[in-house]
């Protein structure tokens, strides 16, 4: 699965904003090439809250443990919550808390990891999904999404 595919089944998603930063844009040039999603049906960044779904194409400062910056490379993060980590990964996220990256591979491609820094959180991450992850990646994307829409709907952000 190549990254336009996820890009467009995560665009799909009924009041999916994507935060796209390019050159010359408002925002720091650390995100520029990267994507972050929100639902967000008004089409504004909600405040006061964190996207439910990146896709990052560079390492970044504190974030190197998926060396992200050799060729080709890129990484889908995804919040599935406590429960939903503990199925996917086999520990819960509060024994990932605090955990010595050095002791894992988060560079394994297709395969589904803790997210390197925010695992703790109930974060994922696939680096360069592929055959093994495709399908899971996008149930996952799209069970994010659903879950920030309930949130959304349940408890209405200002201007979300």
């Amino acid at each position: 699965m190549n990254l336009d595919q996820i890009l467009a089944a995560v665009r799909a998603f009924d009041g999916v904003l994507e935060l796209a930063p390019g050159a010359g844009s408002e925002f720091a040039e650390i995100a520029w090439g990267d994507h972050f999603f929100y639902y967000a049906p008004n089409g504004q960044i909600p405040q006061n809250v964190q996207p439910y779904a990146t896709i990052v194409t560079k390492d970044y400062p504190g974030d190197s443990a998926s060396l992200l910056d050799e060729p080709g490379r890129w990484r889908v993060n995804v919040h599935v919550g406590r429960a939903r980590f503990t199925e996917l990964v086999g520990e819960s996220p509060d024994g990932f808390a605090g955990g010595d990256v050095s002791a894992r591979d988060f560079s394994e491609p297709d395969a589904i990891l803790p997210h390197p820094v925010y695992g703790a959180l109930g974060w994922i991450a696939v680096v360069n999904p592929g055959e093994r992850t495709a399908g899971t990646l996008l149930d996952l994307l799209r069970a994010a999404h659903d879950d920030e829409r309930r949130r959304t709907v349940r408890r209405p952000r200002p201007g979300g």
